[in-house]
């Protein structure tokens, strides 16, 4: 194939980015991310930002993983500061996959509490990936801040954030189960539970976090 073709094709992927059509716009990344070109960077990253199916996200997230760290990096360090939420966190989950620490900095406490609790999921997967060695003890006294947050979902992403960074993690959650707030002390005992035991899963481990709490039990007796 000559390159005229090669950019007549990719082109052509880049219009079909904005198709109605998201089975298009999975194909056009596929095409894009196939034939990676470092001109082409901007466009996935904006696409990134608005585009409303996750499996067409995650193909445009794939396609950035093709190219060049030195091209990407940059772009998706200032997309995490973007003022759109879909941005901030596709840019982190992006950067998660690439996996690059040279993104460490990036990955602020501002971050890590977004008020957007999609953001703050990605931003904790990614902290999880690019911490440096040393450094894992210090990011679970922040993410322990979280605790109690949100939903089933959010909470389950930071508990299995949390136990990734495994033992290093216990000073922090045991300083969790001691507050006033039944939700951040039961969502850190369900953590510890996990750490001990991953298999016991978030469901059980939740529910029997909450029934020592209402029963006034600190979760370590017997320890």
């Amino acid at each position: 194939m000559t390159a005229t073709r090669q950019d007549t094709d990719v082109m052509r992927a880049l219009q079909e980015l904005e198709d109605g059509r998201a089975s298009v716009r999975l194909r056009a990344a596929l095409a894009v991310g196939t034939t990676p070109d470092a001109r082409f960077v901007n466009r996935l990253i904006e696409r990134c930002a608005i585009e409303p199916e996750f499996f067409v996200r995650d193909m445009l997230t794939w396609a950035l993983t093709r190219h060049p760290v030195s091209t990407t990096l940059p772009e998706l360090l200032r997309e995490v500061r973007s003022e759109r939420a879909q941005a901030r966190s596709q840019a982190l989950h992006t950067l998660s996959k690439i996996g690059d620490r040279q993104a460490w900095p990036a990955i602020t406490r501002t971050l890590l509490s977004d008020a957007d609790d999609e953001v703050a999921r990605s931003a904790w997967r990614a902290a999880v990936v690019l911490v440096p060695d040393g450094e894992e003890s210090a990011l679970a006294t922040v993410l322990a801040t979280q605790l109690g947050r949100g939903g089933r979902e959010t909470q389950l992403s930071l508990s299995r954030a949390l136990v990734a960074l495994g033992e290093v993690i216990v000073p922090a959650l045991l300083a969790a189960t001691t507050p006033p707030d039944p939700r951040m002390r039961a969502h850190a005992l369900a953590t510890q539970r996990l750490l001990r035991d991953p298999d016991a899963g978030f469901e059980f481990a939740i529910e029997e976090a909450k029934r020592v709490v209402a029963l006034g039990g600190s979760g370590q007796e017997g320890r």
